[in-house]
């Protein structure tokens, strides 16, 4: 029996937890547990609490990591950490490791240096890559590396795992050094057949209208009104608007922009954001999507409950990892501990 005790700094609302706990594989006796997990937002805590953790409540800690006190929580024997994304993401400044989040990876370095996991997964934005002229991923990748890991890091675009939204994140997998094996990407090709264009993901199966997190989002007239002259696929800035209903914006024209969905392919990447007209919108309906129907483009299934305000549920959704592309990450790396061939490729990423 294999069974790897899962702790998670960054926890988030549980979309990488979920992907870990689902992930099966055909020996049966590998397979990923929750031990505890860290976040310092209490509504994501609640979210995850609920979710994942019902049964043990304590072993979600709510806090700042940097108050962390790693040596009360429990060995464990695999690591996860979606670390924050904020400066090394291309939507924002990118400060890369002079911005606040930045330097926070070093607690999950720090995490592998006392726990010694036998594999950990790590994830951030593709703009990792480039932040601090393209430095800051080299130095990352050092860092784990000398705390006794082989990493295999690479960029994985959900879309083409039958995730049904344009999602680019970078996955570093590490192995500890004493271990035999070696890791190698899932290849996306047994998911190419997948139909994860967004209209599927929202309409098959119908939302019921007591579906949980389905609560419409309030919009003046105005707003309805300038998203009847928006077509599916275009944003405010493409779509062929009234005088009365263009946004004066002089500088960057972000895409984004009351961009409604195109039904026949995979959602933009859902995010955190909603104000100035970022919520993501439907491509029927003139309004705005509900955080249901974002959870969905997620791969989150309906049952998951997310606590707390609307706005704060729309952040926790916009900041998860999708758990269907966990989960194909995860029984990667079981297979591979577990000696089972699968379809794979490079990393695309040089160390």
């Amino acid at each position: 029996m294999k069974v790897f005790k899962l702790g998670e700094l960054f926890c988030g609302p549980g979309g990488i937890a979920l992907g870990a706990t689902n992930a099966t594989i055909d020996n049966k006796d590998f397979k990923i547990v929750h031990e505890w997990a860290n976040d310092y937002d209490e509504d994501t805590c609640e979210t995850y609490r609920f979710n994942i953790a019902k049964h043990n409540p304590n072993s979600v800690i709510c806090g700042d990591v940097r108050e962390l006190d790693i040596e009360a929580l429990s060995p464990i024997s695999a690591l996860a950490f979606g670390f924050p994304c904020n400066d090394f993401s291309v939507v924002g400044e990118q400060k890369g490791f002079d911005g606040k989040f930045g330097p926070l990876y070093t607690y999950g370095v720090r995490a592998l240096k006392k726990f010694q996991p036998e594999w950990f997964f790590a994830e951030n934005v593709g703009g990792l890559a480039s932040a601090n002229e393209g430095s800051a991923l080299g130095k990352i990748l050092l860092d784990l590396q000398d705390v006794g890991y082989r990493v295999y890091p690479h960029l994985y675009k959900f879309e083409q795992y039958g995730v049904p939204q344009a999602r680019h994140r970078i996955i570093i997998i590490g192995i500890r050094n004493d271990l035999p094996y070696e890791f190698m990407p899932p290849s996306p090709e047994p998911y190419s057949h997948l139909d994860n264009t967004s209209k599927t993901a929202i309409e098959n199966p119908p939302i019921t209208s007591d579906a949980l997190n389905n609560e419409l989002t309030r919009q003046s007239a105005n707003v309805v009104e300038r998203l009847k002259h928006i077509k599916p696929g275009q944003n405010a800035f493409t779509a062929d608007l009234p005088e009365e209903l263009r946004l004066n914006v002089k500088g960057a024209k972000i895409s984004q922009i009351y961009k409604r969905l195109d039904p026949k392919k995979p959602a933009y990447t859902v995010t955190g954001s909603g104000g100035g007209g970022t919520h993501m919108y439907h491509y029927e309906e003139p309004r705005a999507l509900t955080n249901r129907e974002r959870a969905r483009l997620q791969t989150f299934p309906d049952t998951y409950f997310f606590k707390g305000t609307k706005e704060s549920v729309r952040k926790q959704i916009g900041m998860a990892v999708p758990p269907m592309g966990a989960k194909i990450i995860f029984e990667a790396v079981l297979k591979t501990f577990a000696g089972i061939p699968y379809e794979s490729v490079p990393c695309n990423i040089k160390l």
